[in-house]
């Protein structure tokens, strides 16, 4: 696998921001690995009167499959898994564990797109695992220099600016940080690649 991004929980609800990356996507001749979790859908979801736990378990699933079809639309050929399916990240003693041997085993050529809904070996549902943590054992497993993330800055896409840009959140300053890291990972002790959709 040669790259990592991460999809947040606010670009996943941006449809033209998801189309841009779709299209840049297509451009892409090398595969990668695409983790998300849920978006704003979860609180659509429990204002039809599902629990919480309930919505954002169905909120991420859902979104695999949306996530697929949209880049489908793009040309960009996608295997979706949700983590707990074939036991593919498990929550095991409070830590992260990658099944590196079953994502191997996927075909190299399409891209690789993963909920972060872990197998939880205490419990009895799958376990949404917090994406800076996830994008961390994923880079760690498969030795990936740096993790993508997606600058939350709308018009950074039509000014460019100066990206992309390689950058330890936790030791920006909060400005910067609120203009453009995603939330859950503000507080990040590690280098991200931080691009828009247009420089990816």
């Amino acid at each position: 696998m040669n790259f990592l991004v991460v999809l947040d929980f606010d670009h996943l609800d941006n449809g033209m921001f998801l189309t841009a990356f779709a299209r840049s996507l297509a451009q892409k001749k090398e595969s990668g690995i695409i983790i998300h979790s849920d978006s704003e859908y979860t609180d659509r979801l429990i204002q039809t009167g599902m629990m919480r736990e309930d919505a954002r378990l169905r909120a991420i699933k859902d979104l695999n499959h949306r996530l697929i079809a949209l880049f489908a639309d793009q040309g960009v050929s996608t295997i979706g898994v949700n983590g707990h399916q074939k036991s593919l990240i498990q929550w095991v003693d409070n830590e992260i564990r990658i099944n590196q041997d079953q994502i191997r085993r996927f075909p190299s050529q399409p891209m690789l797109l993963i909920s972060g809904l872990a197998e939880d070996l205490s419990g009895e549902s799958p376990k949404p695992l917090p994406l800076p943590d996830l994008a961390l054992s994923f880079q760690k497993s498969f030795d990936i220099e740096e993790v993508v993330v997606f600058s939350m800055d709308e018009s950074s896409s039509i000014i460019k600016g100066n990206f992309p840009q390689s950058i330890i959140p936790s030791e920006k300053e909060e400005s910067f940080l609120e203009k453009h890291v995603p939330e859950s990972f503000r507080s990040f002790k590690h280098k991200i690649q931080l691009h828009t959709p247009d420089t990816f």
